[in-house]
């Protein structure tokens, strides 16, 4: 258990190769995952559509939840986005930037997904072979109007009865294919030409503002973590003295059996320097009620 959490711990740093990782993992696993799903389109005209678009998208936005929860920086940047002004101004360039870098990392894995159903074509052609003009392909000439629609909706069953000896089955089929291959390679492309632009236009822009703002949405997640770090040592620190103080009687039993506790001098003397001075429930929580309402200002002059 501690293995697993030491792990997630380093999955929750501020690293951005780490987070860059993960949106990669994020990634492999949806092409996985699309890969190793059973596409069975329902065949049937009021189900196709639905269908077809529910597996287009609802596992993107899952994907996108997903990327949300990893990235450490979106509970950082609601929480700095919530928090009262106190002694500290809230820099509105900096929670863009953290903003905008948690959505581009989140969006990663959901694109991929989207990009690979269309070069893919199963989740178009179920979705949309009702909505094809049947007047296009010679296979349904001499057919009633609610045959045709039957018709179409079963265009992606290829081992389905009606549709086996059915000249156009393919003919759509086809059709459907190449509008959705267009459509995925033209998404490609236009993200591919949105980065080289957005890279080489960054120069242009003021790189000072860039700078500092990176610059400080890295210090709010440092300084939150070590905050956290700090609490869970005084917590450690404030219980093991708390337990003694209840377990005086049989301090000595616990010496034997439990631990090796060092000098009654100096564990009294490094603890009353880790605890700071706060020794009790209410002490605790002013500090950390001054902490949410009152930050503290940047500047340690």
């Amino acid at each position: 258990m501690d293995r697993f959490r030491m792990i997630f711990q380093y999955f929750q740093s501020n690293s951005e190769s780490v987070m860059n990782g993960i949106c990669g993992l994020l990634a492999l696993a949806s092409v996985k995952i699309y890969s190793c799903f059973d596409f069975s389109c329902p065949c049937l005209p009021r189900y196709n559509m639905a269908y077809g678009l529910g597996i287009m998208f609802i596992p993107p936005v899952t994907l996108f939840l997903c990327g949300l929860i990893l990235n450490r920086q979106s509970l950082v940047m609601l929480e700095e986005w919530r928090r009262p002004q106190g002694c500290r101004k809230k820099d509105l360039a900096v929670m863009r930037y953290m903003c905008s870098s948690i959505m581009q990392r989140a969006m990663v894995a959901p694109v991929v997904w989207i990009i690979v159903t269309l070069l893919d074509g199963k989740c178009l052609i179920c979705a949309f072979s009702g909505s094809v003009d049947p007047e296009t392909f010679v296979g349904f000439a001499n057919t009633s109007p609610l045959q045709v629609q039957q018709l179409l909706a079963k265009v992606p069953c290829k081992d389905d009865e009606l549709m086996r000896n059915n000249t156009s089955r393919k003919a759509v089929t086809r059709y459907l294919r190449c509008w959705s291959q267009a459509l995925g390679w033209s998404i490609l492309l236009i993200l591919i030409v949105a980065v080289f632009l957005a890279r080489w236009l960054r120069p242009c822009f003021n790189q000072a503002t860039l700078l500092q703002a990176r610059h400080w949405s890295n210090y709010i997640d440092i300084e939150q973590k070590i905050f956290e770090e700090t609490c869970c040592e005084h917590s450690r620190l404030f219980a093991h003295k708390c337990i003694l103080h209840f377990f005086k009687s049989i301090r000595e039993e616990i010496k034997m059996h439990s631990f090796n506790l060092p000098r009654e001098e100096e564990r009294a003397e490094g603890e009353e320097d880790l605890l700071r001075g706060i020794a009790d429930q209410d002490q605790v929580n002013k500090l950390l009620k001054m902490w949410y309402y009152e930050k503290p200002p940047l500047d340690v002059s």
